[in-house]
């Protein structure tokens, strides 16, 4: 029986995305493989703080450890051979020219990087990425991608061709493009349902555009499985993803889905979704008129979705990592 530890950053409130996705993969680990969870004591801020967490680390390693959150900083004080570390994204780091950049390159990256046995990023895009900005042995990067809860499954309904309901998940940062889709949205008869906070200035462009909207903050999972179930389709036209989660949690619910051609997304999506220039208005109102208006065209995109989310599921990737936690035993075992 191989032990693994999974950190995880602590959180004042609920269970982040990413915590979630990790624990239905425990629920589902492969029976030779044991895994245990460390939520650090303190929030990540401050020196003192993190230094706490670093040191509390050391203390409640198991044979391979693997750093699952955003603290890639618990690497420091860990033994190497036998650590994981799994890398969302390389959001920050498209220039080094100031200091601070620097030091984010440095020490949440080229540091880390080189205190681990592996790497783990949920894509492909974000594997290519990495590469592109440091010095590191490919071989060392796996890529397993992200996995999709259970609770989202097929739930079929007429699509509304007169006034769709049309899911937008994530708002707060910048490559969620909440504007570029507002625009895109005039004067197409909808129901726009936003989940996450808007900004005064989003509310702004969304309602000179005359758009009928609705905005969700704070769902529990349930309730946001149900959103996707009362939506006629996605529209997720990020100029920038790690992974794209909604794309496969809208394929397993059954609902077409309009993406952006960058990044991550056509690797996630596959077959299975409408292909837009995320920073072309045009590029993505022809995109959502498309899904709108060609029935044929929806059914095949619904069809693609429900082959593309069997490779995401929680049992396919819980594989992948028992592999990855098989192989770093291995080498520790055999003093590599």
């Amino acid at each position: 029986m191989i032990q693994v530890k999974h950190y995880m950053p602590k959180h004042e409130f609920g269970m982040y995305s990413l915590e979630k996705i990790f624990s239905d993969i425990r629920s589902v680990m492969l029976a030779d493989i044991n895994v245990d969870v460390q939520v650090s004591t303190f929030k990540s801020q401050g020196l003192w703080r993190r230094v706490f967490n670093m040191v509390e680390a050391v203390f409640h390693q198991g044979d391979v450890n693997h750093i699952t959150g955003d603290v890639h900083f618990l690497t420091f004080l860990l033994k190497k051979q036998r650590t994981v570390l799994t890398i969302l994204d390389c959001v920050g780091l498209g220039s080094l020219s100031e200091f601070k950049q620097w030091m984010l390159w440095f020490l949440w990256y080229w540091l880390p990087m080189h205190r681990v046995s592996y790497i783990t990023v949920i894509s492909e895009a974000t594997k290519q990425e990495l590469l592109s900005l440091l010095n590191y042995d490919p071989a060392k990067i796996k890529v397993i991608h992200c996995s999709v809860s259970d609770c989202f499954r097929a739930d079929e309904q007429p699509f509304d061709t007169f006034c769709p309901r049309i899911l937008q998940v994530g708002t707060r940062a910048h490559n969620k493009n909440i504007e570029r889709v507002a625009i895109a949205l005039a004067g197409i008869n909808c129901i726009w349902s936003i989940i996450g906070t808007l900004s005064p200035s989003q509310i702004g462009i969304i309602e000179r555009h005359g758009i009928d909207y609705e905005n969700h903050v704070g769902l529990s999972e349930e309730a946001l499985v149900e959103q996707y179930k009362l939506a006629d389709m996605l529209v997720f036209a990020s100029t920038y993803e790690g992974f794209g989660l909604p794309i496969v949690e809208a394929n397993a619910v059954g609902r077409p889905v309009v993406t952006s051609n960058l990044c991550s997304m056509p690797e996630v999506a596959g077959r299975a979704a409408c292909l837009v220039n995320p920073y072309d208005i045009e590029s993505i109102r022809s995109g959502i008129l498309r899904v709108i208006e060609d029935a044929d065209y929806r059914a095949l995109l619904v069809k693609e979705g429900f082959l593309n989310v069997k490779r995401f599921r929680p049992v396919i990737i819980a594989e992948q990592y028992a592999q990855l936690y098989r192989s770093c035993y291995a080498n520790l075992s055999r003093g590599l």
